[in-house]
């Protein structure tokens, strides 16, 4: 499973209160969800007027389709012209499916379902 994560960070030009970079981030977030079924959420900068930093992620079978949409995402939110991106990073990150002790727990694990006789 490839796991993929990218930090945005925006400024919200013009705002004058955190009531209105509020407004703008919820915005971006709530677009970005729809367009891509990505996890979106303010991870810095919430006691700030004018800057704030979302964190997206995604998961996914592969490394290509994930990066992608991440990059996608960041594109999109630079074309919305809510806000200038200021910076953004992307890591994806490999965790063991096959392999993976926790996996056979899960398959192993009493669910509390009663055996047919």
């Amino acid at each position: 499973m490839i796991v993929g994560a990218a930090l945005v960070e925006i400024h919200v030009h013009g705002s004058q209160s955190l009531k209105e970079k509020r407004g703008v981030v919820r915005s971006i977030q709530q677009r970005v969800r729809n367009r891509f079924n990505l996890a979106v959420s303010e991870v810095g900068g919430q006691g700030t007027w004018q800057r704030a930093t979302l964190g997206l992620a995604a998961a996914g079978a592969e490394a290509v389709p994930v990066r992608s949409v991440l990059d996608r995402a960041i594109v999109f939110i630079e074309e919305l012209h809510l806000a200038e991106v200021l910076g953004s990073d992307v890591e994806l990150l490999t965790l063991p499916h096959e392999s993976c002790p926790a996996a056979e727990d899960f398959e192993a694990a009493d669910w509390g379902e009663e055996e047919e006789e």
